[in-house]
């Protein structure tokens, strides 16, 4: 019967589609004649059961809004302003936190157009919408409308039944998903408060190391004099020495706007920007070239109009020439503070934090590099107590050179990792860092490189702490360490399982694990055990150190071992590429279509479908039927972390 009803509408041109889950809404297009030059075509819409269809007037930054517009190379018409609608229902979404407006079982359109063409007897308009339950799906298609009564045949177009189909499967339907409120949030405020003072105490110490070089330090007594010279009271000399300590901090803190945008376009750009393969070999090969500027090879610097303009323009006096004295500053020392700051940012782009740790960076540096500025210029008599610029500058210079250098081969290694070349092993990476740490000893204690006047003792002092660091790292080669360096190395060496002498398992800490999720969930099925789900990455810093320093720990590691089925999903996995027959086009809430092609764009979707969150270290207690036993944890304390895993087995075994 249903055939017949649908073959009858398409013999009469009313309809498009059939109403099923595959296609949920029935369209019947209508004219009616206003005037001679004015036309109502209607579209008068049934919505299948549990399915709504969004409005033209959803919010921006929601889902998707509805719009109609006049068919591609048509034209002798115009839409006068959006249609008419019927009857909608409000209702608050906790995704996107607003009110959005959309029509339930049935919805009504009407789009009045004026035809200035007298012998335009067809109208196509072209129909994008969103239709949506527990997944979405696009609506994009034209309907033909006769000005003068006759049939039309509409043209079908058939949603990829794949696509739909391994969308929906993305949704995972999770039970008690009340749980995704507690922990989670209080999680992301507590850690993420912690991570962002540690990476602006980071940044910070990146400021104060920039002002110790050659570029920065010898430009305090020409800003003292600026301010001496430019302000005749003594009160507004210290006005103007904060504002122009304020103008640095901002100037710094404004090169990380751009990335605020981008996270904001997808919450998983920036951690798909960071696990690039090739942006970390351009990172590597950045910070390479940086040392090179930092060991005196060749000089870093910006071209000399900037400086010039900005220069130029300090002179105006004022609250505008006090912020072109702080550009001023920050470009004529970026040959100093450009490794630096580039550091900064390829390390933030790698974490989890992603903009916000980059602003955090950003402004702890520029506060930095802010303070002694302002204070000097506030209290010009402590310029006396400085000590004068000398080699000593030099000497930090090359450290700092040497830092670059170690760094960089974090970012090799990323690429090595994330594309499975299987070359950069943890051995060669510790050895590396060994080596730079023995030529930095040799450096300070004068051996190696230039000499610049005698040698102070605390340039003994950090080359015996070199040269120990040196000693502390160089078992790290073997196959059986005399000593772990984990305490250290977590997080910026490969992991453990990516060694020169293990080539069979690559778990995390030879724990047994799953990088399937379907296999997993059918395998803990079959032994009757929780599920721990574990959304880490290749290149993840915070998930080596959570695994090398919380799950080693003997009971937690026995607990994960003897009571929990381990399924790591890696979301950067970019390079293996699913079956041809698994990868399809996922349809977003939004209405966007993200293309899932690797297993890496698979388990990505998967966690921010779900779970709300791109960020990783990720860990979700489940029953094989998808129950949630314990509320999502992030990046956590031994502790807690135990009493995380103990909780959520004694929910199981509750059940």
């Amino acid at each position: 019967m249903k055939k017949l009803i649908t073959l009858f509408l398409l013999f009469l041109g009313l309809t498009v589609y059939s109403q099923s889950d595959d296609n949920p809404i029935v369209v019947t297009p209508t004219v009616e004649k206003v005037s001679e030059t004015e036309y109502d075509l209607i579209f008068e819409i049934e919505i299948a059961e549990d399915w709504h269809l969004y409005s033209q007037y959803n919010p921006e930054d929601a889902s998707l809004p509805m719009t109609i517009s006049p068919a591609e190379g048509q034209s002798g018409y115009t839409l006068n302003g959006k249609a008419k609608e019927g009857e909608t229902e409000t209702e608050f979404s906790e995704i996107w936190g607003k009110d959005e407006i959309f029509f339930v079982d049935e919805g009504k359109l009407v789009q009045r157009i004026t035809v200035s063409d007298a012998t335009l007897t067809l109208i196509t308009l072209n129909l994008d919408a969103q239709v949506c339950k527990e997944y979405c799906l696009p609506f994009d298609e034209d309907f033909t409308f006769s000005l003068i009564g006759e049939k039309v045949s509409q043209t079908v177009t058939e949603v990829d039944d794949k696509s739909q189909s391994l969308s929906q499967s993305l949704n995972l339907n999770l039970k008690n998903t009340a749980l995704l409120k507690n922990t989670a949030e209080k999680n992301t405020e507590e850690k993420g408060g912690d991570t962002l003072l540690n990476i602006f105490l980071l940044g910070f110490v990146g400021g104060l190391l920039a002002f110790l070089t050659p570029c920065v330090f010898p430009m305090v007594p020409l800003t003292v004099s600026f301010f001496t010279k430019h302000t005749e009271k003594k009160g507004k000399g210290i006005g103007s020495a904060v504002l122009y300590g304020f103008f640095i901090i901002l100037i710094y803190g404004l090169l990380s706007l751009p990335f605020h945008y981008l996270d904001t376009l997808d919450p998983e750009i920036l951690n798909s920007i960071s696990t690039n393969i090739w942006l970390n070999v351009f990172f590597f090969v950045v910070l390479i070239f940086f040392a090179g500027s930092f060991f005196g090879f060749y000089e870093l610097t910006l071209p000399s109009s900037w400086s010039n303009k900005a220069d130029s323009a300090s002179n105006i006096g004022g609250i505008i020439g006090t912020f072109f004295m702080a550009l001023t500053l920050a470009i004529v020392s970026f040959s100093c503070t450009g490794p630096i700051l580039g550091s900064l940012l390829a390390g933030s782009l790698g974490s989890s934090g992603g903009a916000m740790q980059l602003s955090a960076g950003m402004i702890g540096f520029g506060t930095a590099l802010a303070l002694p500025f302002a204070l000097f210029a506030m209290f010009p008599g402590w310029l006396n107590s400085l000590p004068k610029s000398g080699g000593w500058l030099n000497t930090v210079k090359v450290f700092l050179g040497f830092l670059e250098l170690a760094f960089a081969f974090k970012f090799l290694s990323n690429a090595d990792l994330v594309g499975h070349w299987d070359l950069f092993k943890r051995e060669i990476f510790i050895g590396l860092w060994a080596l730079i740490s023995l030529l930095t000893a040799l450096y300070l204690f004068g051996i190696i490189g230039k000499k610049y006047g005698k040698i102070s003792f605390f340039r003994i002092l950090l080359g015996v702490a070199a040269l120990a660091f040196s000693v502390y790292l160089a078992p790290g080669v073997m196959e059986k360490p005399a000593w772990n360096q984990n305490k250290f190395l977590s997080g910026f060496a490969p992991p453990q399982f990516h060694s020169i002498y293990k080539k069979d398992n690559k778990c995390p800490l030879g724990l047994n694990c799953f990088k399937d999720f379907e296999e997993g969930i059918a395998y803990a099925k079959s032994v009757n055990k929780p599920v721990l789900l574990d959304f880490t990455g290749w290149a993840c810093v915070n998930c080596r150190k959570m695994e090398e320093t919380i799950w080693v720990k003997p009971e937690i590691y026995s607990l994960i071992n003897n009571n929990f089925v381990l399924i790591s999903l890696y979301v950067d996995d970019h390079e293996r590429q699913l079956p041809k027959d698994e990868q399809f086009d996922f349809i977003k809430p939004n209405g966007k279509v993200k293309r899932i092609r690797t297993y890496g764009d698979k388990w990505a979707t998967l966690q921010v479908a779900n779970f709300k969150t791109a960020s990783q270290p990720f860990y979700v207690l489940m029953s094989p039927e998808l129950e949630l036993l314990n509320s999502p944890q992030q990046y956590s304390d031994h502790t807690a972390y135990y009493d995380w895993l103990k909780t959520g087995l004694d929910n199981f075994n509750k059940n």
